[in-house]
């Protein structure tokens, strides 16, 4: 059993863009090369913050770690807005286990520019050599110094505040996170064994065991409730999203989460009066919350499916849909132009659309979007939409080259066929608008096959047939 004290590392992960110098910074590298050593060299264990999220929604096992963890380190680099607002929680808990650290590529926010923080530097995004080492050998000192309790305050809640008493908690208190902790980390790992089965039925099977095994949803706590149902999401198994929605209790059927994962399931499952369910709820969340991408981008994603089936019966309903569905998308986008997503698949059905002024508004949002998914991280990114994204405005741009380059990496940041069926769709639509205008290109034929052969590998079933 390990008995150190826990280094909670709380930084960005993967590749991320300084979007004021336009460097890409690797935090991977960073963490592996001299935070990680750092911690260990001072017989602590570390823990990267990004582990605690891998799990989707879970948040009180993060916020835990925060509160309980005996050490902390927080990179501001970026100025990381999660990585601030958590650097806050901490900063009222305890005086002097937090170690803040930062690359000296930009100043730090004024609010925190008196901070007492360890600098290092970069070269092309990375540490080298020596600036590993410095960084390591300097956060190695400040932690033993932590460790020794001869640390000054590094708070500025402690240091403004005399006598300022932090977040105390209680024993019974205390012993209820760490056991939330461990129940969040044993059912991340259920979850991950059951979506890890090779095939969509084997995967909902075993989804539905673990439901069965919660016994009364109505004594399940709420993140388990939601984290099932967007693992229900991720194998395709709507019609178990339904039917656990329908389950749940009253008070977590408000909840706006399970409200647009519901409708989002009620369109996919496609019953007679479903989409007409969903646009419901989704018009609702909009009328009483007004904008948000995640319930414009669901409403869009209706109407697309609507326009897509409307095209193929050649009903004269297809044009009215396929514009609402660019509506929606690009009041999505619109609402929070940092989310692409609604914004990539506005840009999208615009091409569909294809007349002069569907193609003047691809050429306002087009640089929106791009910038939108380069914030994220774009082609440096290590999350599957952020990939998905890169590719589709790569396909878009007939950027083939970089199509081919992040086309491998996507197919490999996921284990989720929903994820690898939704590209595919977006990608096929493109496809049909490009031949209608005359256009033959074969780069996007090998790219759909490939597309095409993912998803039916993460389904566990034959070929998959193109829409």
């Amino acid at each position: 059993m390990n008995y150190r004290a826990l280094c909670f590392v709380d930084m960005p992960f993967g590749k991320k863009p300084d979007l004021k110098s336009g460097m890409v910074v690797d935090f991977d590298q960073i963490y592996n090369e001299a935070i990680k050593p750092a911690i260990e060299d001072c017989g602590l264990e570390a823990l990267r913050g990004d582990e605690e999220r891998t799990g989707g929604i879970i948040h009180s096992a993060m916020f835990a770690r925060l509160l309980l963890a005996e050490f902390v380190v927080a990179d501001l680099t970026l100025a990381n807005a999660n990585v601030f607002y958590e650097l806050g929680i901490r900063h009222a808990a305890k005086p002097f286990t937090t170690v803040p650290i930062f690359a000296n590529i930009s100043a730090l926010p004024f609010d925190v520019a008196l901070v007492r923080a360890v600098g290092y530097r970069l070269k092309n995004g990375k540490l080298t050599k020596a600036s590993a080492q410095k960084l390591r050998t300097e956060l190695a000192e400040r932690l033993r110094a932590a460790i020794d309790e001869v640390a000054t305050d590094d708070s500025p809640l402690f240091q403004l505040i005399p006598k300022f008493p932090g977040i105390d908690l209680p024993e019974e208190v205390t012993e209820t996170f760490k056991d939330r902790i461990k129940e969040a980390e044993e059912f991340r790992e259920i979850l991950s064994a059951a979506r890890s089965k090779p095939s969509r039925q084997e995967k909902r099977e075993a989804l539905l065991k673990i439901q069965r095994d919660r016994g009364d949803l109505k004594t399940v706590r709420r993140s388990v409730l939601i984290e099932l149902l967007f693992s229900f999401r991720n194998a395709e198994g709507f019609d178990e999203m339904v039917d656990l929605y329908d389950a749940f209790p009253d008070y977590l059927k408000d909840y706006v989460v399970a409200k647009q994962q519901f409708a989002l399931a009620l369109n996919r499952r496609n019953q007679s009066g479903d989409r007409e369910e969903a646009l419901r709820i989704l018009d609702e969340l909009l009328k009483n919350r007004g904008p948000d991408p995640e319930t414009l981008g669901i409403k869009g994603r209706i109407h697309k499916d609507i326009y897509k089936e409307a095209a193929e019966a050649k009903k004269i309903t297809a044009g009215a849909a396929l514009d609402d569905a660019i509506n929606a998308y690009t009041k999505g986008f619109e609402a929070d132009p940092r989310e692409y997503y609604p914004g990539v698949n506005a840009i999208s059905l615009l091409i569909q659309k294809g007349d002069a002024e569907a193609l003047k508004e691809v050429e306002r949002l087009l640089p929106l979007v791009s910038f939108a998914v380069a914030r994220r991280g774009g082609a440096s990114s290590s999350d599957y939409w952020d990939l998905a994204t890169v590719l589709e405005l790569a396909c878009i741009g007939t950027d083939w080259p970089l199509a081919v380059r992040i086309l491998p990496r996507a197919l490999l940041a996921t284990t989720d066929s929903f994820n690898t069926e939704t590209t595919l769709g977006n990608l096929q639509l493109l496809k049909r608008a490009r031949e209608r205008s005359g256009q033959s290109i074969p780069e996007i034929d090998a790219i759909l096959a490939e597309l095409l052969a993912r998803t039916s590998e993460l389904r566990g079933e034959g070929q998959v047939k193109a829409k």
